[in-house]
């Protein structure tokens, strides 16, 4: 019997050697996930997550957090979020997050619209939450008139790209606590926040204290999907029915659930965000030598934030792909962020920096 040759009428539209520094979400899926995807196929499997996949998904993540984490998995990072949030939270209570949040300022009005949450911002200069930050909105107890704060929501590594220790997590979560609160965790990229502090995940949540984490897997090498973890039993209802009335039960979960063996059931994870934090250090550390450029933020995980001159970047923005993070700082200079990803390789952070020096000669 001769062998079957599969065939597809998709046609490939891009270049796979391009890269660029917009955001860790365009880069493609690794090749060890995509392995895991092609296993998990064939044959029939229970869906709706009552699968044999998911099931060793939920293992898995109990090896990294504790035998009480129960496991949702999304589609997305919002979702992840909001589900999160939902379920923390009754109609009349609040959450407490900074103002660079990315629940509040990149998901569109989710929390919101989608949620019914009130978010209670509190500016912060490096995108980080402290015990005497929370206090500016987590108050107005008891008081009708006042939305009740109810949870915490910090992200690691932040919006900023800036990163919380254990040690300022667990302050964050005793405050909280003692307030009568609950902390959730954004971790869209967690996993690059743990190798660039070499601490193991649960450092970061179980052991600290927070109650709900959102798993990011989309940025690290996943086709798609992140996770709802609930460390805290007590600080979530009904999230079964809320991750399905949110339009996020995945039928043929079997084929995200995968992706997080993959991910979390070896290295790869680490391997992955090593990568992208070490290529983000080497781009910081090339573009500080460039006159004209500027690298005012710390660079504790994957992204990079440099000022520079607005036209250098309009010009560079057409070579390589970036996004501008404030358009308003004057002087005909913008500040910008660039991305690096598990797939940035060297030769990409040096291509760019070359291609940046033109660009600033030719000013």
């Amino acid at each position: 019997m001769g062998r079957h040759l599969v065939t597809t009428d998709a046609v490939r539209r891009h270049d796979p050697a391009s890269r660029t520094f917009a955001s860790d979400n365009y880069a493609g899926v690794h090749p060890e996930v995509l392995e895991a995807i092609a296993l998990a196929n064939g044959g029939h499997q229970t869906s709706y997550g009552d699968d044999v996949y998911t099931e060793a998904a939920r293992e898995v993540f109990r090896r990294h957090f504790g035998e009480q984490a129960e496991v949702f998995p999304v589609f997305n990072g919002t979702a992840a979020n909001v589900v999160s949030l939902r379920s923390m939270c009754a109609h009349w209570e609040a959450v407490v997050c900074p103002e660079t949040a990315h629940i509040n300022t990149d998901e569109g009005g989710a929390p919101e619209v989608t949620g019914g949450l009130k978010l209670l911002t509190v500016p912060t200069p490096d995108g980080k939450l402290t015990p005497e930050l929370i206090d500016r909105q987590a108050r107005g107890f008891g008081d009708v008139h006042h939305a009740q704060p109810r949870v915490v929501s910090i992200s690691n590594a932040t919006e900023l790209g800036t990163l919380y220790t254990p040690a300022e997590i667990k302050a964050i979560c005793d405050h909280a606590h003692e307030l009568g609160m609950f902390v959730h965790l954004d971790g869209s990229r967690i996993t690059n926040a743990a190798a660039a502090l070499d601490v193991p995940l649960r450092a970061l949540t179980t052991d600290a204290g927070v109650d709900v984490l959102s798993f990011g897997g989309t940025k690290i090498g996943l086709l798609l999907g992140e996770v709802v973890v609930v460390l805290n039993p007590e600080a979530s209802r009904g999230l079964p029915y809320l991750r399905k009335t949110s339009m996020q039960l995945a039928s043929k979960m079997r084929f995200v659930s995968v992706q997080f063996e993959a991910l979390l059931g070896g290295d790869l994870w680490l391997r992955n965000a090593r990568q992208a934090n070490a290529m983000a250090r080497r781009l910081a550390e090339a573009v500080r030598d460039l006159p004209g450029v500027s690298v005012p933020r710390p660079v504790e995980a994957n992204a990079v934030f440099a000022v520079l001159p607005s036209d250098v970047a309009d010009r560079l923005r057409k070579r390589f792909r970036f996004y501008n993070w404030d358009d308003q700082i004057g002087g005909g200079m913008v500040e910008v962020r660039w991305m690096c990803a598990f797939d940035t390789t060297e030769a990409d952070v040096d291509a760019f920096v070359a291609a940046l020096a033109e660009e600033l000669r030719a000013s």
